[in-house]
């Protein structure tokens, strides 16, 4: 799958047409605002951007506990992360050299702009900036330009459409954390949009590019395609902790099959499960070797917890599962598009931001809640922080 040129050149403002002479009050009515931007942070786990990124990529993401939790962390983080930095430099090799998602994150936050900026003029003008969790830019370096910037009030959107302590819990941990050193007197404001899986935006554009892949099947064939959600796996002692991922991501799914009509049968399954823990199955590959086994020849990948591609898209699931697929026998295995910067995919944003905004609360009423057999006192403390935000 092609990835879009993203570079283009800038549209011409219309003042630069107008004509030259102007009275004074006009230019002065022309002037732009002094008033700080209302900052959307937007959150993600991010990607290296070229073959020398790999290894600082990995040392952070097994470094995180709340991601991938390892006995002597700081010390078996290392080594697995230079263990493993050949082959995932390889993976990336295939891809293009490196992780389009930082381009991809940058082109959703202006264009998440210039809507939010129509949708809720009261908190215009508007502001993106990226936080990844692994690559930069890094929290820290995100809060240091900001509080460059002058921002006094900042929005946490989550780029993850389905909560876990893992991904957006670990995120907003990190800003927590981040906050205390950086921003000891609270001079930013702080709000988070932390979940969004039944979002209709949300549903209607998985909609809308599964229907487009199911029309590339011949017509004969079309209704049996097996539609297969395909989402990051969890270790299973943190599902069993009361994660609510499994749920959401399901319930993302439901909400989707619902708007289709039922159209095709379906399965939810999980990819990209790493070591010899217990994970959250069925596992991707096995789905795909044992639908093969009962003579299904038509299968379409739907990444229904990613919102831009990066490698699990490109290289796990076009790659790697492309060439199992062909293996088994199965020709008519394909990936729905990614969400990258489809116009409605924009509109559903922004409707989330300014809905948040609109209703003046630092958090939403799930966040505060603590999985039932949290044993991690930072999430507590995290949660309280955004909660306690005065807005």
């Amino acid at each position: 799958m092609s990835l879009f040129n993203l570079s283009g050149k800038a549209a011409r403002s219309p003042l630069l047409c107008s004509a030259p002479f102007r009275s004074l009050a006009t230019t002065a009515a022309a002037a732009p605002s002094k008033k700080a931007p209302t900052a959307v942070v937007l959150m993600n786990l991010g990607g290296p951007k070229d073959l020398d990124a790999v290894h600082p990529f990995l040392l952070n993401l097994f470094s995180d506990g709340d991601l991938i939790p390892i006995p002597f962390q700081k010390y078996s983080a290392k080594f697995i992360a230079a263990r493993r930095t050949p082959k995932i430099q390889t993976q990336y090799a295939q891809i293009g050299g490196g992780s389009p998602i930082h381009a991809w994150t940058e082109l959703q936050g202006k264009l998440l702009e210039e809507r939010l900026d129509k949708l809720s003029p009261q908190t215009a003008p508007h502001k993106s900036y990226i936080a990844f969790r692994y690559a930069s830019p890094l929290t820290p370096e995100t809060v240091a330009q900001m509080q460059k910037d002058g921002i006094s009030r900042a929005v946490a959107l989550t780029l993850y459409p389905q909560y876990s302590c893992s991904t957006t819990g670990s995120s907003l941990n990190e800003l927590w954390k981040t906050l205390k050193h950086m921003d000891p007197e609270s001079k930013i404001a702080w709000s988070v949009v932390d979940r969004f899986p039944t979002h209709p935006g949300l549903v209607e554009v998985f909609a809308k590019h599964i229907e487009a892949s199911l029309m590339t099947y011949p017509e004969h064939e079309r209704k049996d395609v097996v539609l297969l959600f395909s989402a990051h796996s969890l270790p299973m002692d943190i599902v069993n902790r009361g994660d609510p991922y499994p749920q959401e991501v399901a319930a993302t799914v439901q909400r989707v099959v619902e708007r289709l009509g039922h159209s095709n049968p379906f399965r939810l399954i999980w990819q990209s499960q790493v070591g010899p823990r217990p994970w959250l199955g069925p596992k991707t590959d096995a789905v795909l070797e044992g639908y093969a086994r009962l003579g299904k020849k038509n299968l379409l990948m739907i990444p229904i917890a990613f919102v831009s591609d990066h490698v699990e898209t490109l290289f796990e699931v076009d790659i790697e599962y492309g060439e199992l697929a062909k293996e088994h026998g199965i020709t008519g295995f394909k990936r729905v598009e990614s969400l990258n910067a489809d116009p409605m995919f924009i509109d559903a944003m922004a409707d989330i931001v300014a809905t948040h905004i609109k209703r003046g609360k630092p958090v939403s009423t799930q966040m505060p809640l603590r999985c039932p057999l949290c044993t991690n006192e930072k999430c507590g403390e995290s949660k309280q922080f955004f909660a306690s935000q005065q807005l």
